[in-house]
């Protein structure tokens, strides 16, 4: 992840998924917490999108951008630095500590309800 500020088509990227997708989660192939997260998401909500920041690219709606310029978009907008960064009908959940527990308590199914 860079230090820079993010480009144009990477915020873009961002708001689009946000928006557009009910659930959402960035990642990164090699994470062990972010194989925990999808897998814990999965079973509740098998559409949900993914895209891995580690993989070159990121190309979404029309836009396209470097995997790292995503990571700080998120970082920029939301304070969220790690991955996973899993967003549920529009709002940040947090890392997979945060959708774990939110699988725990009830509140992801509520909010997908």
């Amino acid at each position: 992840m860079g230090n820079s500020p993010p480009t144009m088509a990477a915020s873009a990227i961002l708001d689009k998924a946000v928006s557009a997708e009910t659930v959402v989660v960035f990642s990164k192939e090699y994470c062990p917490f972010c194989t925990r997260a999808k897998s814990a998401l999965k079973p509740i909500f098998p559409g949900m999108k993914i895209i891995e920041l580690d993989q070159g690219n990121v190309t979404y709606d029309g836009q396209t951008a470097s995997g790292s310029s995503v990571q700080d978009a998120i970082k920029s907008k939301y304070g969220h630095r790690t991955v996973p960064a899993v967003f549920i009908k529009g709002k940040l959940i947090g890392g997979c500590d945060d959708t774990l527990a939110g699988i725990s308590n009830g509140s992801i199914k509520q909010m997908l309800a």
